[in-house]
């Protein structure tokens, strides 16, 4: 597996990044509806384009996962379906922390392994809110980076 940084955002990129999102999310985000996920979609080729750090995880060549970070804050971690639990999230997160600073992230309540993966790399809640970034009815957590155990 190699990590990279993903410096040059085309539309080829974004749509393959969506690709890797919308497979992800399905797979992970059971608690949205088909109605949840068409309408955030929406806004996920704009934050791609946006985040001011984006890194993939490629395998033989080919993208399999995606991290975005925001001054020390990861603010979107995704893999797809069928690399999970092979380490790459986990690749992914050291990286982050070790080259990007990253020590925070949120969690949507309702994705229990997310933050269960979290807590296993050592990030703790601070704090939860009820509703999502976009006032959606989907609790966060708020994880902070203690230490990673074991």
């Amino acid at each position: 597996m190699e990590i990279v940084r993903i410096n040059q955002r085309d539309d080829l990129i974004v749509n393959e990044l969506m690709s890797i999102w919308e497979n992800s999310v399905r797979a992970t985000h059971l608690f949205l509806k088909e109605e949840d996920i068409l309408r955030i979609a929406q806004f996920v080729p704009q934050a791609l384009t946006q985040i001011p750090v984006l890194i993939a995880a490629k395998k033989a060549g080919k993208l399999v996962g995606f991290m975005g970070i925001d001054q020390g804050s990861l603010e979107m971690l995704f893999i797809l379906d069928k690399e999970r639990g092979l380490g790459i999230g986990k690749s992914l997160l050291e990286y982050a922390i070790s080259n990007e600073q990253v020590n925070c992230l949120s969690v949507n309540e309702q994705n229990p392994q997310a933050r269960e993966f979290y807590e296993y790399m050592g990030f703790a809640v601070e704090k939860r809110s009820e509703h999502d970034d976009q006032g959606n009815p989907f609790p966060l957590l708020y994880m902070r980076y203690k230490r990673k155990e074991g």
